[in-house]
């Protein structure tokens, strides 16, 4: 059938499918009528006059958009977190994540020194095969996910090293404070000192921030954090596995109840937990005492932070529990006319691209790479 173009003859081409789906909704209705009054939906789904619906029990299956090795990740992903085991951290590295660390240092190889950038304890990926020409002045800086409560150094790596030698570019992994010990906004203030010091060597425009969860949240606090204390907006900036917004219920949105029990399998992040005015507050210590409608929190919160955002990249997945937040992050920065991409993975959940072997996390790594190689200088 052509496609309805924005021509007259695409126009003409288009009028019989027009009328053939007109028909058939037609006919769809008369089969939904009973003795001349419409009927419910056949199906046992309430919807309340508020428009909450009550969904019955069902099974959702892999999706049939992922790779044999997705669908074969989803499953042992879905396994592994109801097992508490797999979620403690030892020396910063919950057992969940080991196995895909150990695979990435043997596909990709990087030179790792530590470091300290503006008072702020750091790690610097260097591809063992050289930086590029095109890098040379350039550089990346990720804030780890890890709820901010830790994953220092496993999630560090796991964001750090794929970039580092697919981009041929330096990566500056910073060892920002976290709670329960360190509170909002002892984060954004290290990213700030170590940024500032970066600026010595690099203009603005070459340096770009990313990070995953709790590290793409921090991404877009510290550029807040940048507007209100002077510093030059970076060259361009990645959200991954979160969005701009402070989460209450989890991240917020329709994927705290679709996305969130069928890419996790548990469902924690819909738990309440209130403060002593009995107001829903994030369920970590960092944020404790943090006003979740103040923009350096949530940035989303404020149009006019937005619209002084750089080029932004947001990436999540159809069962990653941040999947609302992101995609409501995108549409607000395209408002204020920000250049912004939003790219969602089918079928996979929050913090996917961890598995070097997955195809879709190698497409990740694509994304990732060819956005900030066409934003930073420009």
């Amino acid at each position: 059938m052509p496609s309805c173009l924005s021509n007259q003859r695409a126009v003409r081409h288009c009028r019989p499918a027009a009328a053939l789906l007109a028909s058939l909704a037609v006919a769809g209705l008369a089969t939904w009528s009973q003795t001349g009054r419409a009927a419910t939906l056949p199906n046992s789904l309430q919807v309340d006059q508020d428009g909450t619906v009550h969904v019955p029990a069902q099974s959702v299956p892999p999706s049939k958009f992922l790779s044999p090795e997705g669908k074969a990740y989803l499953a042992e992903h879905l396994q592994k977190v109801r097992e508490p085991e797999m979620l403690v951290q030892h020396n910063g590295i919950p057992p969940l994540l080991a196995d895909y660390l150990a695979r990435q240092k043997k596909l990709f190889a990087v030179d790792r020194q530590e470091t300290t950038i503006g008072g702020v304890h750091a790690w610097v990926y260097v591809p063992t095969q050289g930086i590029s020409e095109r890098n040379r002045h350039r550089v990346l800086i990720d804030l780890h996910g890890g709820g901010f409560s830790g994953c220092w150094p496993g999630c560090a790596e796991l964001e750090s090293i794929p970039i580092a030698a697919l981009g041929r570019i330096r990566v500056v992994s910073l060892d920002y404070r976290e709670g329960p010990t360190h509170k909002f906004p002892a984060a954004s203030v290290d990213v700030a000192a170590a940024y500032t010091e970066l600026l010595k060597n690099y203009p603005a425009h070459n340096i770009g921030i990313y990070g995953c969860s709790a590290g793409g949240m921090l991404t877009g606090e510290a550029v807040a954090w940048f507007q209100q204390h002077r510093l030059p907006a970076p060259g361009a900036v990645g959200i991954f596995c979160a969005g701009l917004t402070a989460p209450d219920r989890g991240f917020g949105g329709d994927a705290d109840y679709t996305a969130t029990p069928i890419g996790e399998a548990r469902i924690q992040a819909l738990q309440e937990r209130s403060s002593p005015k009995g107001a829903t507050r994030v369920g970590t210590a960092y944020f404790d005492g943090a006003d979740l409608a103040d923009p350096l929190v949530a940035p989303a919160a404020s149009r006019e932070v937005l619209a002084r955002f750089p080029p932004t990249l947001i990436i999540s997945a159809t069962r990653g529990f941040e999947l609302s937040s992101a995609v409501y992050s995108h549409s607000q920065l395209v408002k204020t006319g920000v250049p912004a991409e939003l790219h969602v993975w089918e079928g996979l959940f929050h913090g996917f691209f961890y598995n070097p072997d997955v195809p879709e996390s190698r497409d990740c790594y694509d994304v990732i790479v060819r956005f900030f190689d066409h934003h930073l200088g420009n």
